[in-house]
């Protein structure tokens, strides 16, 4: 199943793409994708035919495919050939931070570079939703915990990263800086994410192609240990790390301008497209 969310920013209601591809709003029945409902989604549709919901126009905007977010997790180094370009070690333990859930982003609006931000770069991921919170969680058990997938792209300002106390939470929780969806695929409908391709484009040249089997530790092991540290609520995102291509790792290095164009994509998720565009308040 494919839910999304749609509307005017802010003013998002509750949808799915059915299996034609046709989008319809399902607010009469759930009225938003939140941690209250993300997770019991098949439950609250069955028993509706699904073709009775109106359709939505493809005008219309599409907005993150959760709201009301409690937390942003995002993961580090987990593909180890994007440690060895950032000139780091790979971790034997999940490395993660806390980002601002005010930085999430509609798949298709546009990215701000923040004010004095100077090397803004790109960062496709898989982003894990939670259906289900809890702490200490067994790796065995963590699955369980999941609600969907959906494309992310962890934009980061590499500056405020690197060269301002070296806060990574700085250089990822700016406005607008953490585009997701299109749309959450629920996990019934993909049986392995660690076997996806994963890759994005920049202004249609390809920057990044891997596959998230790559990853140093899976989606279950990363939800366990995580969940040792901090508790996990139902809804909250988990960004899942980036494979190697980003702008830092390139000689020279490559950051992003007004005007350029970021198409994250993974395999049966969908893909984002977000255009880079100065500062506004």
């Amino acid at each position: 199943m494919k839910l999304i969310r749609f509307g005017d920013k802010g003013k998002e209601v509750a949808g799915l793409i059915d299996q034609d591809g046709v989008r319809r709003d399902v607010s009469s029945v759930v009225p938003d994708w939140t941690g209250q409902t993300i997770g019991q989604a098949t439950d609250l549709l069955a028993g509706h035919n699904i073709s009775k919901f109106p359709e939505i126009s493809d005008t219309i905007r599409l907005g993150p495919p959760v709201g009301n977010v409690g937390k942003i997790i995002g993961c580090a180094l987990t593909y180890g050939k994007h440690a060895q370009e950032a000139g780091l070690e790979t971790p034997k333990e999940p490395m993660f931070m806390l980002t601002s859930r005010t930085a999430i982003n509609g798949p298709f609006d546009d990215v701000m570079i923040p004010r004095g931000g100077t090397e803004l770069d790109w960062e496709a991921e898989l982003v894990v939703v939670l259906g289900k919170g809890g702490a200490y969680i067994p790796v065995e058990d963590a699955m369980d915990h999941v609600a969907g997938y959906c494309v992310g792209n962890d934009v980061s300002e590499r500056q405020f990263q690197l060269e301002r106390g070296t806060q990574w939470t700085k250089g990822k929780s700016a406005d607008t800086m953490k585009p997701f969806g299109p749309w959450l695929v629920t996990k019934e409908d993909v049986p392995n994410p660690n076997a996806l391709d994963i890759s994005i484009t920049i202004n249609g040249i390809e920057r990044q192609r891997s596959h998230t089997g790559d990853m140093v530790f899976s989606i279950a092991e990363l939800i366990s240990n995580i969940s040792n540290y901090v508790r996990w609520e139902a809804g909250d995102l988990m960004f899942t790390g980036t494979p190697p291509g980003v702008g830092y790792g390139m000689k020279p290095q490559l950051y992003l301008k007004p005007g350029d164009v970021m198409e994250p994509k993974i395999e049966s998720l969908g893909a984002l497209r977000n255009k880079v565009v100065t500062y506004r308040d």
